[in-house]
């Protein structure tokens, strides 16, 4: 069978080929469409333009009920939505600001070990008690708090208050589970230590916040080994209390059953130390930093100052400047160096708040033969938005852009917790939220430039490099001489 199929197949082949070419190649003619109805019919008119979007409204922040415990502790309560559930974040003045000398890491082992649970309520209890409330709990650290997120169905907001009182108040802290746990920390940081992102921007916290806990490099494998339980404790005995702690919940759920819940499962706990968290006094130092990383196809750039923080009352015309300038997809850096230039994929600029400091950054993975040509353009844009300001439409675009995203920010029970513990951290007043729309529409084209020169300075900014040193050092060279003398 298979010999009379291949013979068929080369019998076809040969009378196509014996075929004179004009009837091989030219197929039938096909006979010519009538014309439909529709086809005849005139065209249609342009659709309607959709009607203009309504004027933007300040942000109304729900009714929420605020109350302070006798031994200090503070609630907020906020219900939000028509869904059963509420969220919770629970913050403690106690992050790696706080760690003693020579600790360096402490505070993250013990929101590690804090996971572990309580003597009536082991790891894995904890975990199978959470899920049953059709919730989830997370526990973290970072520089100036540590936070206990949780979340559950309404019926269970008492249960999930009293379970997080007992985890707060009764850690177990094991000691059979440290060997564990620090070899996780030990894997978390080396696996950050080798991101190149974080290599420049360690490098750029180390420069300006020198002699404060921001500037502190990673703990190394040696210091976390050299953490022990009896710290772990102290650090909690000496930090933790009510006077440094906040509750807030947001969602649907029975205020006052909320209430009671709080003040019955946390009015007893120690006030404990005073709220202290000490502001760094960040250095502006105009320098070119680099680190080597032979080979690398890309150079990673972090370019920045210290700037302010959001206590300032210029603080909303820089976010909306920082917004315009590389902070949002539509920006002028990334217009440049992405859309226009092709140097990198993603570059972008933000301002890294902590307590009552703020330091604003500029970052990009640019193609190693492009550094200078990068730096070389954003620093160019920098000072274009110094010299003229931006127009009105072009503006006006990224203020929609921003008032979207606070609108977004705000649009679950998680983000109104975020809002609420942010000002809290900070001392804002409701009216930092409230009035926000407002105040970001009515900045000027000309107060974006003013802000420009007044902030974002090239002639001080630190500049981090990572990459190939043999490659990037005659482009940087070239950058130095370009860059002027600081003021």
């Amino acid at each position: 069978m298979k010999t009379l199929a291949t013979g068929l197949l080369s019998a076809a082949c040969f009378s196509l080929l014996a075929l004179p070419p004009a009837l091989a190649q030219t197929k039938p003619k096909p006979k010519a469409p009538v014309p439909s109805a529709k086809a005849l019919a005139p065209p249609a008119a342009p659709k309607e333009m959709p009607p203009p979007g309504s004027a933007p409204r300040d942000f109304k922040l729900p009714p929420r009920e605020d109350f302070t415990l006798a031994n200090g502790l503070q609630a907020r309560l906020v219900p939000f939505g028509e869904i059963p559930k509420l969220t919770l974040l629970i913050t403690i003045q106690a992050g790696n600001v706080h760690e003693p000398d020579g600790q360096v890491g402490i505070s993250d082992l013990l929101s590690r070990l804090l996971k572990e649970g309580t003597p009536g309520r082991p790891a894995a209890a904890l975990a199978e008690e959470v899920a049953r409330m059709g919730g989830s709990l997370s526990i973290g650290n970072g520089a100036d708090e540590t936070y206990v997120r949780a979340d559950c169905l309404s019926e269970f907001a008492p249960q999930l208050i009293a379970l997080l009182a007992d985890v707060v108040q009764h850690p177990s802290l094991p000691a059979a589970e440290l060997p564990r746990l620090k070899a996780d920390f030990k894997r978390q940081m080396n696996l950050l230590r080798a991101r190149p992102g974080f290599q420049a921007e360690m490098k750029m916290r180390e420069a300006v916040y020198a002699g404060h806990p921001y500037g502190r490099p990673l703990p190394t494998d040696a210091q976390i080994d050299a953490l022990t339980l009896e710290q772990a404790k102290a650090f909690y005995t000496n930090e933790y209390g009510a006077k440094r702690t906040a509750i807030f919940v947001a969602g649907k759920f029975d205020a006052p059953a909320v209430r009671s819940a709080i003040e019955t499962n946390w009015n007893s706990w120690p006030a404990g130390p005073e709220p202290r968290i000490i502001a760094a006094k960040a250095l502006t130092k105009p320098a070119v930093l680099t680190q080597d990383r032979p080979g690398a196809p890309q150079s990673t750039l972090v370019i920045g100052l210290p700037v302010i923080d959001p206590t300032n009352p210029d603080y909303i015309r820089l976010r909306v400047t920082n917004s315009l300038l590389g902070g949002s997809f539509g920006s002028r850096i990334t217009r440049n160096i992405r859309e226009d230039k092709g140097y990198t994929y993603s570059p972008y600029s933000y301002i890294d708040t902590n307590y009552h400091s703020g330091l604003w950054m500029e970052a990009a993975d640019v193609t190693t033969k492009d550094t200078y040509n990068s730096l070389h353009e954003i620093v160019k844009e920098i000072e274009r938005l110094q010299s003229t300001p931006p127009t009105a439409e072009e503006l006006k675009g990224i203020q929609n852009y921003e008032t979207g995203m606070f609108v977004l920010r705000n649009s679950t029970p998680g983000g109104i917790i975020n809002q609420l513990s942010t000002m809290h951290l900070q001392g804002l007043p409701d009216t930092y939220l409230t009035e926000q729309v407002q105040n970001i529409n009515a900045v000027t084209p000309a107060q974006v430039s003013a802000t420009a020169r007044k902030y974002v300075r090239p002639e001080a900014m630190t500049t981090v490099v990572v990459g190939d040193q043999k490659v990037i050092a005659p482009q940087l060279k070239q950058y130095k001489a370009e860059q002027k003398k600081p003021l």
